[in-house]
């Protein structure tokens, strides 16, 4: 497959085992404080490192989506109330699963496996009503495989 130009969208990123899940919504929907909290929750179970926080870049490559910070970001995570910590961060991760939050077509039980289609590549969604909590979900999603491409955390 062809490589595609980087394209920067508002986003953050984590890199939890041997994919990564990029995490989307509005401004002021959680998406830092999910990473955040996916680093901390695999902390005692498995590798997760902050890729980028707030813009990444995405591009296609050889069949894959793959994130990376934007360079005045990079290391930098913004927690509400806290204000920005710096954090060890990865240079680039193979994207595994897409988080939307505060989906308005999220559906509470989903009849079949949700994907979505990123920069040419197809990958496993989890799309999460405004409101809910979405740590569990995600590691649910995490743990169970979530599709072909997502790496299970234990």
């Amino acid at each position: 497959m062809a490589k595609h130009d980087a394209a920067t969208v508002h986003a953050s990123a984590v890199l939890v085992g041997t994919r990564a899940v990029l995490i989307r919504g509005p401004s002021g929907a959680g998406k830092s404080r999910l990473a955040w909290e996916l680093i901390g929750a695999s902390r005692s179970e498995s590798f997760a490192c902050l890729v980028g926080d707030d813009r990444v870049h995405l591009q296609s490559a050889h069949g894959r989506l793959l994130v990376r910070p934007a360079e005045s970001l990079a290391g930098l995570i913004e927690l509400r109330g806290v204000g920005i910590l710096r954090c060890d961060h990865e240079p680039c991760a193979v994207v595994g699963l897409v988080v939307d939050l505060a989906a308005a077509n999220a559906e509470r039980l989903p009849e079949s496996e949700q994907v979505v289609v990123v920069a040419d590549v197809t990958l496993p969604r989890l799309a999460v009503a405004p409101g809910a909590v979405a740590l569990p979900m995600v590691l649910a999603m995490v743990n169970s495989g979530g599709g072909a491409h997502i790496s299970k955390v234990t």
